[in-house]
């Protein structure tokens, strides 16, 4: 068997194979490469030493049994049988559903996680949006401080558990996207700075220096991050990835390192025959990110938009702290502004930044299906102090408002895990870090920015306490009984409707007609023939519809259709789909 590995600095390579030590040769084809032939065979052990250091794990390692921090293993992923002929699904038209491996049950694997997916056929979604599987230091966690960028977390189920997850997604007719992290890696466990340049401090980024995507070296970096963003969707068969924070991904050349991605992200898809995509989470509300190659874009398909979330969750909750602030400021005009334009921040002032923010989106060029549109999220639930989700701050009646406007505006809906049934259980920001001293820092800060706020230290819970991630795994008794069941029942309904009525997977942006009464607390919107009102406020509404001929497809609450004045009577706190006749 043929190994390689990029160490540019190294006066001297060797390879360690199930006991084995071989010197490697630098490859005259390639600088700053080394390679050489073994014995092997799928789960053998192996690892480089670098001139006189220990051995380490394979930067390109396919399986991390022991962990990070032990030796790599063969993976032949020849060996798999895939029992499903997939021919893919498309993200036009989708429901993405993120779900977190290790909370999603109690056992927290990928085998037990395939085992519920058949409630997520029934919820009517379409995507399973997996949230991080690269290795990380000890059991369980939130996955972004992975490393070994095409290896499965081994306590989920490794490599082989994560092809029977898809196969049986596949089967089930659900395409299967996953986050992957290319801004920053570890930091422990992370061997990669003693390979090669793989940081530079040309940039630098919350996580310290910056992934080298245009200093000296950065031609094999990039070549790293594609490689390991390819197999993920070619030997996985995954449908798509979801990139992490692309705005920290430092990148001057002229060739940005994701239209690189895009491309050949483009050209897989080609040649598989599989509708593949890309989704970014990004802070810029830089329409160029998921404007096509061709129209002088990056060719990204769609990105996450939080703006959407910001406007929706501060007229739910009435929350102004932080970012929040200009968003409560603007009321339900903000959420208005999204539905119609897509970001609010489109070159107006943001007085969290201090500085003006975004531009415009060109409705007429960019789909909203290319925005993701959520009213939760792990980020946004996880990231509060106790990780309380909206179902601990908001009635039943706001949920179902909530599910309204995120289930029928003209983007792509995204759902959290859990929030399909108003779950009770809240999602925790929780570690495993097995460094004392790393895991003594997480804590402290984690305390002491919540303490800035005005938390006490003992209300924010431990993040390496067990208990903190037993606290944030599904209770999968509560769909079963109110007020669970009906918040379900509500959001299978809603999914539905976007099957049978094409207005409301309609891509159009400027389509969309809002009308609002920001006193009586209601807002009302236009897709095609389908009507849309939520009443957010604590008494009934009169909402003048402008049409007196409308049959009810949905409503939390019993209404009768307009009357001949054209004016839909909505109870308080309560969501009506209706469609024009």
């Amino acid at each position: 068997m043929q190994f390689e590995v990029w160490a540019p600095q190294a006066g001297r390579v060797t390879l360690q194979c199930d006991g084995v030590t071989r010197a490697l040769e630098r490859d005259p084809e390639r600088s700053g490469w080394w390679r050489g032939e073994a014995e092997a065979e799928d789960g053998s052990r192996y690892g480089f030493a670098l001139d006189d250091g220990p051995v380490l794990p394979d930067p390109r390692s396919r399986r991390q049994p022991d962990g990070p921090d032990g030796l790599s293993a063969v993976v032949d992923h020849g060996r798999y049988t895939w029992r499903t002929e997939w021919a893919g699904r498309p993200l036009p038209g989708a429901v993405l559903y993120e779900l977190h491996v290790g909370t999603y049950t109690r056992e927290g694997t990928l085998d037990a996680a395939a085992e519920r997916l058949g409630h997520l056929v029934e919820l009517g979604v379409s995507h399973v949006e997996l949230m991080p599987l690269c290795p990380f230091p000890g059991r369980h966690g939130w996955g972004y401080e992975g490393v070994s960028l095409w290896a499965v977390h081994e306590p989920y189920g490794g490599p082989e558990a994560l092809k029977r997850f898809v196969d049986r997604a596949h089967e089930l007719g659900l395409g299967v996207v996953l986050d992957v992290v290319h801004n920053h890696l570890g930091p422990s466990g992370n061997y990669l700075p003693l390979f090669g340049p793989y940081f530079t401090d040309t940039h630098h980024t919350p996580w310290g220096s910056a992934v080298n995507l245009d200093a000296p070296g950065s031609d094999e970096v990039r070549a790293f991050l594609l490689g390991s963003a390819l197999a993920w969707l070619r030997d996985y068969r995954l449908d798509g990835l979801r990139l992490d924070a692309v705005h920290a991904l430092a990148d001057t050349r002229a060739c940005h390192f994701l239209e690189e991605l895009s491309t050949a992200v483009d050209a897989l898809a080609a040649e598989t025959g599989r509708p593949l995509f890309l989704v970014a989470e990004s802070d810029l509300n830089d329409p160029r990110l998921i404007t096509p190659r061709d129209r002088g874009g990056l060719g990204l398909h769609a990105q996450w938009n939080d703006d959407f979330h910001h406007a929706l969750h501060t007229a739910l909750t009435g929350e102004s702290q932080g970012y929040y602030a200009d968003f409560a400021d603007a009321g339900l005009g903000a959420v208005a502004k999204t539905l119609t334009g897509g970001y609010f921040h489109d070159g107006t002032y943001s007085s969290f930044r201090g500085r003006r923010h975004g531009r415009p989106l060109d409705r007429t060029r960019v789909a909203g299906h290319r925005l993701l549109g959520y009213g939760q999220t792990h980020d946004q639930v996880g990231n509060r102090a106790q990780g309380d989700r909206l179902s601990a701050l908001l009635s039943p009646g706001l949920l179902a408002c909530a599910a309204t406007l995120v289930l029928t505006a003209p983007f792509t809906p995204m759902l959290f895990m859990g929030e399909e049934w108003a779950a009770g259980t809240p999602w925790q920001f929780f570690t495993d870090h097995t460094d004392p001293e790393l895991a003594e820092a997480v804590r402290r800060g984690r305390r002491r920015e919540f303490a800035a706020h005005g938390w006490a230290e003992e209300d924010v819970p431990d993040p390496q306490d067990p208990a903190t991630r037993d606290r944030s795994c599904l209770d999968w008794s509560e769909p079963e009984r109110d007020p669970h069941a009906r918040v379900l029942a509500w959001y299978r309904r809603l999914i539905a409707l976007r099957r049978e009525h094409p207005d409301l997977t309609d891509p159009d942006l400027a389509d969309t007609r809002v009308a609002l009464d920001e006193r009586e607390r209601w807002l009302a919107f236009r897709r095609g023939d389908v009507r849309v009102a939520v009443n957010l406020g604590g008494a009934p509404a009169a909402i003048p519809l402008g049409t007196r001929r409308a049959r009810v497809l949905a409503a939390w609450e019993p209404v009768t259709p307009p009357g001949t004045d054209g004016v839909l009577h909505v109870p308080a706190e309560s969501g009506v789909v209706l469609l024009q006749e």
